[in-house]
């Protein structure tokens, strides 16, 4: 996996700002922009889909942002909160997920928040977006230990992903088709 300065640091100064806001939550924050799917904002559906980098498939949503999850969440429990929900914002929805390309309907649910959302899930585990991925495609969260466990990509098996060859810039992510051939490009 390539190493990335700038994951790194803006994982550091979504930490530190979320440190300095003052009080304490056990919620997550509500975020700027409902609109940007990395702020975590909850939308009326969301779509689960399956791209492809570096030869190894995993969940994006629609836009083609990655989806992570956290290795102590249990399938009916997100472990994870305040300062952690803003660096890794949880993929909420106020209506029912939607299996897109290459994704699984069958592994497709959700499960309840602390502050009443409704978070997706994929195979049992809670979805998330990483803070330090600014664009569609990139995999800066892969494989990180942020507040004190690891965070994976997510194979469309439903199975974590621990390893990925290098994180991917958005020009090179492609969906991924049935017969695991990225042919037409695709790319963002």
């Amino acid at each position: 996996m390539a190493i990335r300065v700038g994951g790194p640091l803006a994982a550091a100064a979504v930490l530190a700002a979320a440190c300095s806001s003052g009080g304490s939550s056990s919620s997550p924050s509500t975020p700027a922009s409902p609109a940007s799917p990395a702020a975590g904002g909850s939308t009326s559906a969301a779509t689960v889909d399956v791209h492809s980098s570096n030869g190894q498939s995993f969940l994006t949503d629609s836009s083609g942002r990655s989806l992570y999850l956290w290795v102590p969440d249990t399938s009916t429990m997100s472990t994870c909160s305040g300062a952690c929900a803003t660096a890794w914002p949880p993929l909420t929805v106020k209506g029912a997920p939607t299996a897109g390309i290459g994704a699984s309907a069958g592994d497709l649910g959700m499960i309840s928040r602390s502050d009443g959302s409704k978070q997706v899930t994929y195979a049992g585990h809670p979805l998330y977006y990483f803070a330090g991925d600014k664009a569609a495609g990139q995999t800066n969260g892969e494989g990180s230990n942020g507040f004190g466990a690891p965070w994976y990509l997510v194979a469309p098996s439903g199975q974590q992903i621990t390893s990925l060859s290098a994180a991917s810039a958005p020009s090179t992510i492609a969906p991924s088709s049935s017969t695991g051939s990225n042919a037409g490009g695709g790319g963002y």
